[in-house]
């Protein structure tokens, strides 16, 4: 009978199995050997271990629960926070910056929960992410502020991937759509009440609380994680050979080669496009990715995300898809609700109510896209599904925003959210029933990888389109003169301004800020088009009853 080692599932003191998710053995990260009985239990998880879900699930759901509600916190707030540290043409910083340590992160989890153990993981993903949440309520300016959301963003790749690795140990896969729709149910949740949240906070109490109030929310689930999981011992060696395995100089370029992306594209929107910053950023960027896939592949001893893993032909399409879908949803719904605020009026508050919908819809696909594959044993044309109404949705969302029809905006982000959830969760489903059975914890959170990478770009991307067009519309349709000038910086860094502005300044504003949307909107039909095309190169693969 195999032995119990440090990567072994959890919540269970017998030895059934040896969890060499990795890449790994019995006793020896380095083997990459697995008996045929961890082959069948990997893929078809253990009844013991799914019948104490009842106890995983809430210890593991209060942080599915802070990783949500922080995300839609930032976006129903992020346009009060820029007016009040005048800085509203980098708020999008607020994001880019928690995703890119999100993104650098996540697949290096994959790797550490193999070597340290899940639950050390996790109780470490825990007590990072309230350390950034308290820096994000004491930050003095937007530097303080991005710098820390990029610690929370550390913290919050291990509260995402070693979730999903924990539910890749214990649930067999043709369940793993069911329980990963539980886990959007919890996320969702967040999701919902984290707009209406933020914007409220933002309102009343001021925004700096919607993040200070996560803090004794991570100690709880700290401590609950603590006592709810009960792992085995750690492998016999010492934290230093366990750190050299551990993939830093990968990570660091990804860090630098996406910085440079979006550095660039920052400042290509608001100092031009042949400033010497964005040419030397943009221009370093492409070099910095391909260093990267050259270090993955020849220099690193254990890369978190390996070329034999990402470009395999059964699972390159699903990482696309994911890269792509982030891409194009994080574009919609970080960049309706600054239109909500700026064009249609709304204050915080309700911009967060009318995101509600969005997130239900979100979940309910999830669900569905869950059910579908338990029934059918399917998941190919359920993916095509999500992923077609995903780019459907940028039709009345796109139309709605011309026409200036807030329903259709609203309803178009529903699709949009609906697509996505539905989109994600049937691609992770085909990831685990394409993969090596060694190879499902770097998989999962190379998952991960693709989609806070899209996200990061996706925003960026956006976010420089719209600040390039709000400010030519700006310039050319107000009186020319230093009043103008003013105007139009003035506007991007603070909302508030509007208010201040004689009625017809005030109307160009609003309708600069509409094209501008329209704008940002244009690489996300881009990014959505490109999703849709890739994902019928995913392939179906039978799943077990």
């Amino acid at each position: 009978m195999p032995t119990a080692d440090e990567r072994s599932p959890l919540l269970r003191k017998k030895s059934y199995y040896s969890g060499a998710e990795s890449g790994s053995s019995t006793g020896d990260v380095e083997t990459g050997s697995s008996s045929d009985g961890v082959s069948r239990l990997a893929k078809d998880g253990h009844p013991d271990m799914a019948k104490k879900m009842h106890l995983l699930l809430p210890a593991v759901g209060i942080g599915i629960y802070l990783v949500a509600i922080d995300q839609l916190l930032a976006v129903a707030m992020y346009s009060r926070i820029g007016s009040e540290l005048n800085a509203l043409n980098s708020t999008s910083w607020v994001a880019t910056s928690y995703f890119l340590t999100l993104t650098s992160f996540q697949p290096l989890y994959g790797k550490l929960s193999d070597i340290f153990g899940r639950k050390e993981c996790l109780l470490f993903s825990y007590a990072v992410f309230g350390i950034g949440c308290c820096g994000c309520g004491l930050a003095r300016n937007m530097t303080e502020l991005c710098l820390a959301r990029a610690v929370s963003g550390i913290g919050g790749g291990g509260m995402n991937s070693v979730v999903a690795i924990l539910l890749s140990d214990i649930v067999p896969l043709r369940d793993r759509g069911i329980w990963q729709g539980y886990l959007n149910v919890i996320f969702a949740a967040g999701t919902s009440t984290g707009a209406p949240l933020g914007g409220l906070w933002a309102d009343s109490l001021g925004w700096r609380w919607s993040f200070l109030a996560q803090t004794p929310l991570c100690v709880i689930a700290w401590i609950a994680v603590y006592y709810v999981l009960d792992v085995p011992p750690t492998s016999r060696k010492n934290w230093l050979a366990k750190v050299k395995q551990i993939d830093f100089l990968g990570a660091f370029v990804l860090i630098l080669a996406v910085v440079s992306l979006l550095v660039g594209l920052d400042c290509g929107s608001n100092l031009g496009w042949s400033h010497v910053v964005t040419i030397v950023s943009l221009a370093s960027s492409l070099p910095c990715f391909i260093v990267f896939v050259f270090i993955e592949n020849k220099v690193a001893a254990h890369p978190f995300a390996p070329g034999r893993i990402i470009f395999h032909r059964n699972l390159f399409a699903c990482y696309l898809s994911n890269f792509f879908g982030s891409a194009g949803y994080y574009g919609a719904v970080f960049f309706l609700p600054l239109y909500i605020q700026a064009v249609e009026g709304y204050g915080a508050t309700m911009s967060g109510v009318l995101l509600v919908p969005a997130m239900i819809c979100n979940v309910i696909a999830s669900l569905l896209g869950g059910w579908v594959i338990k029934k059918t044993g399917r998941f190919y044309w359920v993916t095509v599904g999500g992923f077609g109404v995903l780019l459907f949705s940028m039709l009345p969302l796109m139309l709605s925003t011309w026409l200036r029809f807030l329903p259709g905006a609203l309803l178009g982000l529903a699709l949009n959210a609906g697509g996505s959830g539905c989109g994600i969760t049937t691609t992770l489903v085909g990831l685990l029933a394409n993969a090596a059975v060694e190879d499902s914890a770097v998989v999962v959170a190379s998952s991960y990888l693709f989609r806070s990478l899209g996200a990061s770009i996706g925003i960026g991307t956006s976010s420089a389109v719209m600040q390039h067009v709000l400010r030519s519309q700006l310039l050319s349709r107000l009186p020319s003169g230093e009043e103008a000038h003013w105007i139009e910086r003035r506007v991007r860094e603070s909302l508030d301004i509007i208010k201040q502005l004689p009625q017809r300044e005030a109307d160009v504003v609003k309708s600069s800020y509409q094209v501008a949307t329209l704008g940002a909107f244009t690489p996300t039909l881009v990014f959505l088009t490109v999703c849709f095309v890739v994902t019928f190169w995913v392939k179906e693969a039978p799943l077990k009853k």
